[in-house]
């Protein structure tokens, strides 16, 4: 068959919040693409936070792979001379676009063509509505052109992320709680709002989806919607709990393939998706890279699913350097620095959410944290030192040492470079923040 178009939607601060996904959330049209595509359960990010993320579905890389260990904006870039998703599909004949938010630099730049796309359209703002009226453009244009090139695009929304005040609230009566907040007025207030985003969001997905279809499009295009790590909340972002690591992943399949609203509980991590889309695409995936493809889900063959991912967080807007591995069963996390138990960046530590369980959730890390995934979703009970744990407690902390020796990961020779936010400073001298433990 002609080699599809693929076109992915990228949203920010998502994690799983859509309907589709069991939640109380307004998404028609995203559950249609769900309903009539194919939706992966399993799916994680193997950072908590945007750059590094994005980084890794980028170039399939682990973030101390690809060398961004924090933010773009706050000087963290990955590598020189990376090979990433759109430079390898404009090896193997495609055209290549950006349209609104990214927020990866590569070689200290934050330019789209660096990061190897051949057409970038800058979006002010990234809105979704605004970042689509441009995607309807190309789409027409493509449209109606003599040029039989397959396309890559990715679509960039600033939804979902903080703050959220510009949307329209939800009724508090029908948000959705977490398990893992207080159900109080001030985080129902805080969740009214970002369902709000979502439903934003969700509006900007059915305009591209309708576009595709009135010009022609859609049959052969590979749709795909995604996000970049967990909701920005309480317990959630910014941390290596499966709130901070859970991403959705929905796919409309292009013609040969079957649609058939199938659900994959496999174990899937975002560096895997770069080998996946460059396999469809007839390209060449890169030597040494950490991801595997999973076509074979997407043309329901057989598939051997990875056992583990590793996940990691180095520098968001303050250091707290953290490596985990993740297997369907346990999770095991190595803090390598005194620190809050649970890491609140900062647009979170000042929100509504955040001044609710601020003080619930400043008190020490431990130096190693296991978690039974099936006993205690929630991962609220540590195990690390529990006597009938420690085999498992030593295998997986190997695992991760082995990882990062392999890896050399720069952590192992000492605290990594980066730079404060600001914003801490005054939270600081008000005595708002952790104050680190003797102990530990």
């Amino acid at each position: 068959m002609d080699k599809p178009n693929i076109l992915m939607i990228i949203s920010h601060d998502t994690g799983r919040h859509i309907g589709s996904y069991g939640h109380n959330v307004e998404t028609p049209e995203l559950n249609d693409l769900a309903e009539n595509g194919v939706q992966f359960n399993n799916y994680f990010c193997s950072q908590p936070q945007c750059s590094p993320s994005r980084g890794s579905i980028l170039t399939g890389m682990y973030g101390h792979n690809h060398g961004m260990l924090g933010l773009a904006h706050m000087g963290h870039s990955m590598k020189k001379d990376m090979e990433t998703i759109p430079s390898e599909m404009s090896k193997a004949g495609y055209d290549t676009w950006l349209f609104g938010f990214f927020h990866e630099s590569i070689d200290g730049e934050l330019d789209g063509s660096k990061l190897g796309y051949e057409h970038v359209v800058e979006v002010p703002g990234n809105a979704a509505k605004k970042v689509t009226d441009k995607v309807e453009t190309f789409l027409k244009e493509r449209a109606s052109s003599s040029d039989q090139t397959p396309f890559y695009a990715s679509v960039g929304f600033e939804e979902t992320h903080r703050p959220f005040d510009d949307f329209e609230p939800v009724p508090l009566e029908s948000v959705e709680v977490p398990d893992y907040l207080p159900d109080t007025p001030k985080v129902r207030e805080d969740l009214a709002y970002f369902y709000g985003s979502v439903k934003e969001l969700d509006k900007a997905v059915g305009r591209i989806k309708k576009s595709l279809e009135e010009n022609g499009l859609a049959e052969n295009t590979l749709l795909i919607y995604t996000t970049d790590h967990g909701i920005a909340f309480p317990r959630a972002k910014g941390t290596l709990l499966d709130a901070g690591l859970e991403t959705a992943l929905i796919m409309r399949l292009p013609k040969g393939m079957k649609n058939n609203g199938r659900v994959q509980d496999e174990l899937l991590c975002n560096i895997d998706l770069m080998p996946t889309l460059l396999e469809l695409a007839g390209g060449k995936v890169p030597d040494g890279i950490d991801g595997t493809s999973f076509l074979p889900l997407l043309r329901e063959e057989s598939y051997k699913e990875r056992e583990s991912f590793f996940c990691e967080l180095t520098w968001h807007d303050r250091y707290h350097p953290m490596r985990g591995i993740r297997t369907n069963k346990y999770k095991y996390i190595r803090n390598f620095e005194d620190g809050p138990k649970v890491y609140l960046p900062y647009d979170i530590h000042e929100s509504l959410s955040g001044q609710d369980v601020r003080e619930e959730y400043y008190v020490s890390n431990s130096k190693e944290e296991l978690y039974d995934l099936e006993q205690d979703p929630l991962e609220q009970k540590n195990l690390a030192n529990n006597e009938e744990y420690q085999e498992i407690v030593s295998n997986l902390r190997l695992k991760v040492e082995q990882w990062m020796r392999e890896t050399k990961d720069p952590l192992l020779e000492g605290p990594v470079p980066g730079e404060e936010a600001t914003e801490w400073r005054k939270e600081i001298e008000a005595g708002r923040v952790y104050k680190g433990s003797s102990s530990n």
